[in-house]
């Protein structure tokens, strides 16, 4: 189980309800690096303060406000936050099954485990199974950290992924000028770009892909541990793209020879493995 449930209520749909616990599916491996003063490397801090008064301001002194024209706020206390209500405080609650293909991923947030409690075991099971037979996923909303969100839950190894969504309002409408612009685009470009997706076509196998810029940073940081120096290597600027079609070929060329020296290796390996076995 991945860490204590940051938030427990139930799948509702239709009339049923499934008791579960929400966990977090991710753990950001991002490097944190805290400000310092030159100086001393003394950790920098902030204070609260108000912008009117110039008081230092403590946290049970703060209230929420809306700033609904320029310097003019209403403000909310928690408690009247509280008596705002909300449908899907306490469920995540399913209001339609889609297709998963239906969904454009740019709408996609978070990703959460959702664990059944015990009581909702055979409900849970129940549900996993139809959904996976239905090769459907839910429509649904919930409410976390005092905001309603629209989600997807889906089925993946047996369990309940809840992944929250954008609202459709929040995404915006893409306007780039520089689309509209009419551009010939001659068969043999088009034919060699689609070559190079050929080449480069593959089943996405996840534990091919690595974080590159943290493990240089793990290794700078366990240098400056070590009193190494840290090598500063001038930025490459990216190769600009002279001939189009040159650049395609040289492309295409360029993958059919990583194609053709990875084959080898697993040919390689393959021999490798044949010798010890009638050795």
């Amino acid at each position: 189980m991945p860490g204590r449930s940051i938030w427990k209520g139930a799948i509702t749909f239709g009339l049923i309800t499934i008791p579960v616990g929400l966990y977090t599916a991710v753990e950001e491996k991002d490097f944190r690096f805290n400000q310092l003063h030159g100086k001393d490397n003394g950790r920098i801090k902030y204070k609260r303060f108000c912008s009117v008064c110039g008081d230092e301001v403590s946290f049970d002194e703060i209230v929420k406000g809306y700033e609904f024209e320029k310097g003019n706020y209403v403000v909310f206390t928690e408690e009247e936050m509280d008596s705002i209500p909300a449908d899907s405080i306490k469920a995540i609650d399913v209001v339609a099954f889609v297709p998963l293909e239906e969904i454009d991923p740019v709408y996609f947030q978070k990703p959460y485990y959702v664990a059944p409690e015990p009581s909702g075991v055979k409900a849970y099971k129940l549900l996993e199974k139809a959904m996976n037979e239905s090769g459907r996923i839910g429509i649904a909303k919930v409410t976390l950290r005092e905001k309603e969100r629209l989600a997807t839950l889906r089925v993946k190894d047996g369990i309940f992924i809840l992944e929250t969504m954008n609202w459709p309002d929040e995404i915006r409408t893409p306007d780039f000028s520089e689309l509209d612009k009419n551009v010939e685009i001659r068969p043999q470009e088009l034919a060699m770009a689609k070559s190079l997706i050929e080449n480069l076509s593959d089943t996405f196998q996840p534990d091919e892909f690595h974080d590159t810029y943290r493990e240089r940073l793990e290794a700078a940081v366990q240098a400056k541990i070590e009193g190494q120096e840290v090598a500063v290597e001038a930025t490459k600027e990216p190769t600009q793209i002279l001939d189009l079609m040159e650049a395609l070929k040289a492309s295409v060329e360029a993958t059919k020879a990583k194609t053709k020296a990875a084959e080898a290796g697993k040919d390689e390996s393959k021999e490798k493995s044949a010798a010890k076995k009638s050795a």
